[in-house]
């Protein structure tokens, strides 16, 4: 069993040049970073994916900010508010459902109207603080998760909310590390159609610090549930609204009706940052539409076929449908009864 304290990914790496990020598109074959230097192309990475996870796309954002004022202050001293904010709306037009990317643009922007003469010192230290205080809130997520699961015999996960797609440490994987120090045996993870985020960066993650995991094709899920290998459904989050409502990768409200089948409990585990305090419920969560070109083949990818794709990225699945909510404030369970205010501060 591993006993390692902390996660050997690290996909955010902010250095004086700018911030290294891991491009998980090339994973698990290639581990290669590519250095953003200035906004824009942080935005960049954040839209194509090479960031991606809610938590990390906030923290990415935040550096993103830095960036910005560091350019526009050395090149452009008379207009460099102008310039900053023209790079927040690009950054905040990357990816749209996240909700933890516009809390962290927020959260620069008070600190920049807060030192409107010189707010490099105090941004940059913002910044390294989301960063820091995301680590630290996996671990207590992890911690509080792994209480629930108590003897489970088996978990399974979708997509990937570990150390890759946050500070580290992970949400759902962080619950999934924290139990498996006390003797978790088996975890099961879905390739997660169409980008594998299971199959590339979930069975990888967890091999890199020593966890054994089983990969299975998604439309298995409710076969290995009939069967009764798991206990628990353990998920991240993109944006939870206040009622509960959880809106994550899509095939996570599939795989929670599967799960209400089944007789297996459903954990969501998300930083209050994630959580949308403006949203009364899922219904109105703008889900992501992505392009037609990640799935067809490039024989029906062109304007005179007949075949087309609908490709949401997201989908939203309903509060009476959870069992329990994990974040760093604490544990909601059965969120359809109370919501999830008591959380908020």
């Amino acid at each position: 069993m591993n006993t390692q304290q902390d996660s050997m990914v690290h996909a955010l790496q902010w250095t004086d040049a700018g911030l290294r990020v891991l491009d998980q598109r090339r994973l698990p074959e290639e581990v290669v970073f590519a250095l953003c230097s200035d906004a824009p192309a942080v935005a960049e990475a954040i839209r194509t994916m090479r960031v991606r996870g809610a938590p990390a796309i906030g923290i990415a954002a935040a550096f993103g900010v830095v960036l910005s004022v560091r350019e526009w202050r050395r090149r452009d001293l008379d207009r460099w508010q102008e310039r900053v904010a023209e790079d927040l709306q690009l950054l905040a037009e990357s990816r749209p459902t996240a909700v933890n990317l516009f809390w962290a643009l927020e959260r620069m922007q008070q600190e920049l109207d807060r030192h409107a003469d010189d707010p490099l010192p105090e941004i940059v230290a913002l910044a390294e603080r989301i960063h820091r205080d995301d680590i630290a809130a996996n671990r207590k997520m992890g911690d509080l998760g792994a209480a629930l699961l108590g003897n489970s015999k088996g978990v399974l996960t979708h997509c990937n909310a570990g150390a890759l797609a946050t500070g580290g440490y992970g949400t759902a994987l962080g619950v999934i590390r924290s139990a498996w120090k006390k003797g978790l045996d088996n975890v099961y993870a879905t390739e997660t159609r169409p980008w594998l985020q299971g199959a590339r960066l979930t069975v990888w993650e967890l091999q890199q610090d020593g966890i054994a995991s089983t990969l299975i094709a998604d439309s298995s899920a409710a076969y290995l549930m009939k069967q009764g290998r798991i206990d628990w459904l353990i998920v991240g989050a993109d944006r939870i609204a206040v009622n509960g409502d959880v809106a994550n990768k899509i095939g996570t409200y599939s795989l929670a009706v599967l799960a209400g089948q089944h007789g297996v409990k459903l954990m969501v585990v998300a930083p209050t940052s994630t959580i949308d305090w403006r949203m009364p419920d899922g219904s109105q969560i703008e889900i992501e539409q992505r392009e037609a070109a990640e799935l067809l083949p490039q024989c029906y990818n062109n304007p005179d076929s007949l075949v087309q794709a609908w490709n949401p990225v997201f989908d939203v699945t309903p509060a009476a449908l959870i069992t329990a909510i994990v974040t760093e404030r604490g544990v909601i369970l059965n969120p359809e009864e109370q919501g999830i205010k008591s959380l908020q501060q």
